[in-house]
């Protein structure tokens, strides 16, 4: 019944969230960038970047959202067809819905200063783009892209979009006045910094639990987050009665389900977080996490069955690299 609840709980979060994300991409542009124009980042901008030249060349008035339909329809099959899963579903209908509404909803400036156009609708785009990687999913575009390139190779296409972001300031620059180019950076500025303060995936801490059910505590951990977890015998000062402290290291996009998981089991748990700075040595990523979890399968949520699945796991990966 938990665990119905739990699920029937992170669905209707992550539908608000898929609003809210949709709401804040299309007010952002067709309210802030769009009208005043000012270009966002990837195929936002590119988008953006066609609809202007078409109607430069041809005096064809074809909207943003329809170039942005186009451009994220084989980018959404492609990704479907080579990585599937919940990500990619999810930002290919987040991606449609946007580009829809983005055709649908009447371009109208909020405002006519063009600052404050950029800067609020970075913010804005950065926003729906940071709420949507938090709860796991993007805006569509280069996000696919970049994760079929991760999985497939294992790199990152990061250096690419920053070139993309370039050539887009660029034309803009010299297709509409260097003024609304630094504009346009103003806003890319703004986007990534919003996105980096939301979505907080890559930033680790130390959690401190302390708790009179260990045993129990660490099998809900182990069942519900792949992560390592140490085990400090400890003793109340006051009360003199013992204890279990586990320390371990996790991202803050994880940080909700462990406080969850741990509360579930012992609602008198002490938990103490502490800043990561860095961290040397083996630290799963999520798709490494999500690995692990099909190797365990749904019963496995002992120790000995995960050290079993993480050997399963490296076995595999050792062949893949052998193959290579």
């Amino acid at each position: 019944m938990q665990a119905l609840t739990k699920s029937w709980r992170k669905a209707a979060l992550t539908s608000a969230v898929f609003v809210i994300s949709v709401g804040l991409q299309v007010f952002g542009l067709n309210y802030f960038l769009i009208p005043n124009s000012i270009f966002s980042v990837g195929i936002n901008g590119i988008s953006q970047l066609l609809s202007l030249l078409v109607f430069d060349a041809w005096h064809l008035r074809i909207p943003t959202g329809l170039f942005f339909l186009i451009f994220n329809i084989p980018i959404g099959v492609m990704g479907w067809k080579l990585i599937g899963g919940k990500f990619t579903i999810l930002s290919f209908i987040n991606a449609m819905v946007v580009a829809l509404a983005l055709i649908f909803v009447p371009v109208h400036p909020f405002t006519t200063q063009p600052l404050l156009a950029s800067l609020f609708g970075g913010l804005l785009v950065g926003a729906s783009v940071g709420v949507a990687l938090r709860y796991g999913f993007s805006t569509g575009g280069f996000d696919i892209i970049s994760m079929v390139v991760q999985k497939r190779t294992g790199k990152s296409i990061g250096a690419f979009n920053n070139a993309v972001n370039f050539v887009i300031v660029l034309i803009a620059g010299s297709f509409i006045g260097w003024q609304n180019a630094l504009y346009t950076l103003i806003g890319i500025y703004a986007t990534g910094r919003v996105i980096d303060a939301i979505y907080t995936g890559y930033q680790k801490l130390t959690a401190l639990i302390v708790t009179s059910r260990g045993p129990e505590v660490i099998d809900a951990l182990h069942r519900d987050l792949i992560r390592g977890i140490t085990i400090l015998p400890s003793e109340g000062a006051y009360t003199k009665r013992e204890s279990t402290t586990l320390m371990m290291v996790l991202s803050r996009f994880e940080l909700f389900e462990m406080q969850e998981t741990v509360r579930q089991v012992d609602p008198k748990a002490f938990i103490n977080f502490l800043s990561t700075v860095s961290v040397a040595g083996e630290f799963w990523d999520a798709d490494r996490q999500l690995q692990m979890k099909k190797s365990m399968g749904p019963k496995a949520v002992t120790i000995d069955a995960q050290l079993e699945a993480e050997q399963q796991l490296a076995d595999q990966l050792d062949q893949l690299k052998d193959e290579d």
